[in-house]
Parts: C-alpha cells; structure tokens; sequence
C-alpha cells in the first residue's frame, strides 16, 4: 500500500566487516565482546575483546581482560594480555600491564609497557624454520593478576 516494491525487492543490509564498533567515552561494559569489524573502546571494559579486524583503545579507554586481533591501537590502559596478528602500536601514554603477542610492534618512546613481548610473524612458519615444535617452546602459561 506505501511501497510500491515487493518483499522480493526489498533489500536486507547484513553488518559488513568494514563497520566500527565503539564503546563510548562514560561507558561502563562488563563482559566479553567478539566483533569481525573494528572496534574501538573509549570508555571501559571489564572482559576480553576478541575481533578479527583492528581494536583500537583510545586515550581515555581502560581494558581489564585479554585483547585479540587482526592490528591494535592503543593509547588508553590495559590490563591483560594482548594478541595481535599484525602490527601492534604502542602510543604514547600508553600504559599496558601484561603480556604481548605480535607479528609487528611499535612503541612510542612515553608508552609504559609491563609484561613480556613475544613476536611471531607465522607459527607454521617458525616451526618449519627452526625444525622444532612451537608446541614444545609454548608450554608455559600466563596469569595476570588482578584482571
């Protein structure tokens, strides 16, 4: 009656990868958030952030829990352990209390980072290199405390 299209031509919008999330500046998040596009985290989140594409904290953004992605960007605080596939950036002011697993790093001489800092560009090709299983070399486990 208002719309001179049928149900077969009206189009749906899926979320496309390129869409970012943000969690806004006053925003309080408990829990995990997995994202296929990028995200970005102004204000806090008590959880783990699981995305495919880039995360990015801003300089007021608090992360308590595990960070993983394709790249990262941050510049507020966190605390737990971050994985990155890709390039990950530490800007200045930073401030990062744990552990980092990365293809690329890149730290800005007033970022504060606190942790261990384990680089890999390709775990299949590590261990076709070097001969020996990544799995032996990957035994230990890490806890972070008060996250």
């Amino acid at each position: 009656m208002f719309n001179n299209k049928s149900k077969s031509e009206t189009t749906h919008e899926a979320p496309t990868p390129s869409g970012a999330s943000i969690i806004a500046a006053g925003t309080t998040l408990k829990g995990d958030i997995t994202s296929n596009g990028d995200i970005r985290i102004d204000g806090t989140l008590q959880g783990n952030i699981q995305c495919t594409a880039k995360v990015v904290i801003g300089s007021n953004g608090v992360v308590n829990g595990d960070v993983g992605g394709q790249q990262a960007d941050i510049m507020g605080k966190v605390t737990g352990t971050i994985r990155v596939k890709e390039l990950l950036q530490l800007k200045g002011g930073c401030q990062v209390n744990g552990n980092i697993h990365a293809g690329k790093l890149q730290i800005e001489p007033s970022a504060n980072f606190n942790g261990q800092c384990h680089m890999n560009n390709s775990e299949n090709n590590l261990s076709a290199n070097t001969g020996n299983s990544l799995a032996d070399k990957k035994t230990e486990k890490f806890v972070v405390a008060g996250a």
